[in-house]
């Protein structure tokens, strides 16, 4: 990747290239040297529990996951797998927007770890964790 920063449009359109992603309504807020901050859209889909509606914890671990894999955009210009990620639960999430804030830890050649911390509207923590990626060259496409 060329020493030029990527711009949140830019990833917010790469990353929106996913079905799932778009589904989640991210959209990117800010984009910087390793950090990123993304907002998630609610839907009623992600209650869990119809009665108390706070948010699947699956929806919260994708969250922490895309966060800490695309903090490392800035570096890679471009998502990478995930080998093993982790992810601690503090709170309900309740009905509304989340803001996911993530950032590199360790940027390798081959693998790199980065976290994320997920928040709701009114800046509680709902969940964090913390993500080991691959960042090697991807193979050269096939012929």
């Amino acid at each position: 990747m060329s020493n030029e920063m990527i711009t949140a449009a830019e990833v917010e359109a790469k990353l929106t290239r996913g079905p799932f992603h778009q589904w989640l309504g991210i959209k990117v807020l800010s984009v910087n040297e390793g950090e990123i901050e993304i907002q998630a859209t609610w839907r009623e889909e992600w209650v869990v529990n119809p009665d108390r509606k706070y948010t699947h914890g699956g929806i919260l671990a994708a969250l922490v996951d895309l966060t800490a894999d695309w903090a490392l955009v800035s570096k890679t210009g471009r998502g990478v797998p995930t080998i093993d990620i982790r992810v601690d639960y503090h709170r309900a999430a309740m009905p509304g927007n989340l803001i996911a804030k993530g950032k590199v830890i360790k940027f390798g050649s081959q693998i790199s770890v980065a976290e994320a911390m997920v928040f709701d509207m009114d800046g509680n923590l709902c969940a964090s964790g913390r993500g080991v990626y691959s960042t090697a060259p991807p193979p050269p496409p096939k012929a």
